[in-house]
Parts: structure tokens; C-alpha cells; sequence
């Protein structure tokens, strides 16, 4: 397994949509081991293939404090959406910065597993919210998409600065997606 690089905000390469997975192969699931393995170091709890510049339909998520409750979703798409929440949401492609985001309370999600096969899941609570979240990546979406034109700008100057400073991204501590 490897250690992959996050891009981080605001890099073009986040905009870009992901492509449906064909087929499940070793290279997918060589992928999902190496996405894993960045989101745990990072450390967090989501990740989606864009962030790591792969542009394919594949989510890898842990809530579990131990790192043993992996969910890979690839071409996962919500086929259900109800009630509405709001949470502090942070990304691993945004690192530092954390809002409100207002997300569908409750979903379900249909995708294909590590070994191809396909499931449907319920979610509600964070792991929703983590779910919609990183689909909002494969779209070529950002959670600060959701704030206003000037906090987005805000937040676009302090990052670009802060990657002026220091090149490489700092480790947050608190879960981010």
C-alpha cells in the first residue's frame, strides 16, 4: 500500500467528474487499499478518488476509531434522500477549515463493493452526511461550494498563502472527510 498525495483547494483537478468504474480488478481494489491507507494517515475518515487525483467512482470511508469498519463504495449513487441536517463538515482537501453544511438527513446509497459485487445501504447521521459529502468529490464538487461567494473566497487566499508558506500540507488532528 502507498501513501497518495490530496490535492487541496483550490485545485482545477478537484472540478473534474469521475468516470464510472467497468470493472472491479486488482488495480481498482490496489487502489482502494492505497486510498485507505491516505485516509488514515491523514487522518480521516473519507476519502474520495478525485482528492488523490483519480478520477474514477470510488469512496473509501472508516468512522471506526480503530480503522476496522472500511466501506468502499465505487459508483456509489444515492437513490433515496430525506429529511435534512445540518453539520460542521472539514476535507482533507481543504485542511483547517470547517463549516456548516446542511445535507439530506437520511439516504440510501446503491454502489458495487471491493470485489465488484453491488449492496444498498441506509445511512443516516455522519456517516450520510460522509457519504454525500464524498459523492459531492466524484461530481467534481467541494464542500465550500455550499458557503457563500465570500467565505469561499476567504478561504481560497488563506490556502493558496498557506501553500506558499509551507508546501506541505499540515496534519490535522479532528476528522475531516
Amino acid at each position: 500500500m502507498a501513501v497518495l498525495d490530496v490535492l487541496t483547494y483550490p485545485d482545477p483537478r478537484l472540478r473534474i467528474q469521475a468516470a464510472p468504474v467497468d470493472t472491479v480488478d486488482d488495480s481498482i481494489r490496489r487502489l482502494v487499499d492505497d486510498m485507505a491507507e491516505t485516509m488514515y494517515t491523514a487522518p480521516g475518515i473519507g476519502l474520495a478518488a478525485v482528492q488523490v487525483n483519480v478520477h474514477k467512482r470510488v469512496i473509501v470511508i472508516d468512522l471506526s476509531d480503530d480503522h476496522t469498519d472500511l466501506k468502499v463504495f465505487i459508483n456509489p449513487e444515492l437513490t433515496k434522500r430525506a429529511g435534512s441536517q445540518e453539520s460542521e463538515e472539514g476535507c482533507l482537501s481543504v485542511p483547517g477549515i470547517y463549516a456548516a453544511v446542511t445535507r439530506a438527513e437520511s439516504i440510501t446509497v446503491r454502489a458495487l463493493d471491493r470485489n465488484g459485487d453491488e449492496f444498498t445501504l441506509d445511512a443516516n447521521g455522519i456517516l450520510s452526511v460522509c457519504i454525500q459529502h464524498e459523492i459531492d468529490h466524484l461530481d467534481g464538487k467541494v464542500f465550500v461550494d455550499y458557503l457563500s461567494r465570500l467565505k469561499q473566497q476567504r478561504i481560497r487566499k488563506k490556502l493558496v498563502k498557506q501553500v506558499r508558506r509551507d508546501p506541505t500540507p499540515s496534519a490535522s488532528h479532528a476528522p475531516v472527510m
